[in-house]
């Protein structure tokens, strides 16, 4: 018996997740990961390096849940939002006999996640206007442990009816988890479900300092949800979750200062997403824009694969959705800095589609 024979079966199928980082590229103009175009800068305050971490860092709960509006119990921090939904999964999902649902065009890593433990996969997939499709969701609970929506959605930028959230939470009610994934929340931070949490004790809200907070690489997410789903997640997470220095620039991106300054950096990025959407709108190969509530924007060309690969020749690195449900000549572009911004549009225009 080879090594490959001996791994799990699920695991030698397995289509890993295409991070952006994974699906390489060699640009100097990323705009495929949805990331803060700039680094901001941190000092380490912490030194206690020979000491293991807390499993859940004190002043890094205790300053999201003050940003969240939520109580310290209510919050688990988490090695990204990505640990949270396996941890979702793994709590909750029996392998062979659970599943989750999702609704594409979505977010990858909730089939992935629930692919690598064993438990099954249902996607409804969204209306046209890729909106919750709630019968075809009622149609399709039973054996539902988990479901994921993501809201904003990523990869198409818009925020789910709030009304159909409730209906969809109402016909869970006693029967499966309604995740939440806020990872883009900062952009729209009136969409935000957290003041819901009373309301339905089986919802659960992800969210992320990846984004909006500028810190992809330190690796940082939060569960909120009530204390009853909080104490099962912590029954099944590592020991030791986030390093001291993870915990020491969370603690400190989260403190007043740290929230102001990523306001500031919110009202840069709608600023500069305001203008590369007015601009890819009057460049002949981009056949439609859709609304944006993000960082990102997506957009229909003609011949996106051709447009893709050339803008990757001259080192500009976008997110192709063409492989998604009702994506076919979709490409994502990240707002970046306006100077990207400016080369993407430049590229465009000498298109000739």
């Amino acid at each position: 018996m080879n090594i490959e024979e001996l791994a799990r079966e699920n695991v030698r199928r397995l289509t890993p997740y295409q991070s952006a980082r994974r699906l390489g590229g060699s640009g100097d103009v990323w705009l495929n990961a949805n990331e803060y175009p700039t680094a901001v800068q941190f000092e380490l305050s912490q030194q206690t390096l020979n000491r293991y971490p807390e499993c859940q860092p004190k002043a890094v709960i205790e300053n999201y849940a003050q940003y969240a509006g939520v109580k310290p119990k209510q919050v688990l921090v988490s090695r990204g939002a990505d640990e949270g939904i396996e941890l979702l999964i793994r709590a909750f999902c029996e392998p062979g006999k659970d599943a989750v649902m999702y609704c594409q065009p979505t977010y990858g890593m909730y089939s992935v996640s629930a692919e690598t433990f064993g438990v099954a996969c249902r996607n409804v997939q969204a209306l046209d206007d890729w909106q919750l499709d709630l019968q075809g969701i009622a149609d399709s609970l039973d054996g539902v442990k988990v479901v994921f929506v993501c809201s904003p959605n990523n990869p198409t930028g818009q925020i789910i009816n709030p009304q159909d959230i409730r209906t969809l939470l109402e016909m869970t009610r006693g029967k499966a988890l309604v995740v939440a994934d806020e990872a883009y929340i900062e952009f729209c931070p009136q969409a935000t479900l957290a003041g819901w949490l009373e309301e339905y004790p089986h919802l659960v809200i992800l969210r992320t300092l990846s984004k909006a907070f500028a810190l992809a690489g330190l690796r940082c997410g939060f569960t909120l949800a009530n204390k009853e789903v909080i104490d099962l997640l912590l029954k099944v997470i590592a020991p030791y979750p986030l390093s001291t220095p993870v915990a020491d620039i969370a603690a400190q991106a989260l403190a007043p200062q740290g929230i102001n300054a990523m306001r500031e950096r919110v009202a840069n990025i709608l600023q500069e997403r305001q203008y590369l959407v007015s601009a890819l709108k009057a460049i002949p190969c981009v056949e439609q824009v859709f609304d944006s509530e993000t960082n990102y924007i997506l957009a229909r060309f003609t011949a996106s694969s051709a447009v893709f690969k050339s803008l990757w020749d001259q080192g500009i690195i976008l997110r192709d959705q063409n492989k998604q449900p009702s994506l076919s000549g979709c490409l994502r572009i990240t707002v970046g800095t306006r100077e990207e911004s400016q080369r993407v549009i430049d590229a465009l225009k000498a298109e000739n589609v």
